[in-house]
């Protein structure tokens, strides 16, 4: 088992990861009768692709001693009316660390091919930048 989740009431719920008992709280979008006052579910979805992605450079940075200090993602979800669905996901990733073209291009492949990416339906754009500072 990985997770419990929990109705709250008001289109909110409680999910707690079940090994370590870290939590967090989802509400339904404003634009789907919902608060807006947390992550909804589809902004987990949209959010989990950026997690994989730092998470499994960071993973191979770490094997090639390659520098990863200074890495943060933006993400915008875009919704589809019918049916409603995520259709696109853009994420910009913002490196602020020194990497050889080598190492770009090695850390790049490797987080559009992280494990939620491979997963998500390919009906759902992933729209994935990078961009050096």
């Amino acid at each position: 088992m990985t997770s419990k989740v929990e109705y709250l009431g008001e289109l909110r719920t409680r999910c707690t990861h079940l090994a370590s008992g870290a939590a967090y709280l989802t509400d339904a979008p404003t634009d789907n009768h919902g608060k807006g006052a947390m992550f909804s579910p589809t902004d987990t979805v949209a959010t989990a692709l950026a997690n994989c992605m730092i998470t499994v450079m960071g993973i191979r940075a770490s094997k090639e001693n390659i520098p990863f200090k200074n890495l943060s993602a933006i993400v915008k979800k875009h919704m589809a009316d019918q049916p409603r669905r995520v259709r696109a996901i853009d994420v910009e990733l913002r490196v602020g660390d020194q990497w050889t073209e080598k190492q770009k291009l090695v850390l790049e492949k490797v987080g559009r091919t992280c494990p939620v990416a491979l997963s998500l339906h390919p009906d759902i754009e992933q729209n994935i930048s990078f961009y050096y500072e």
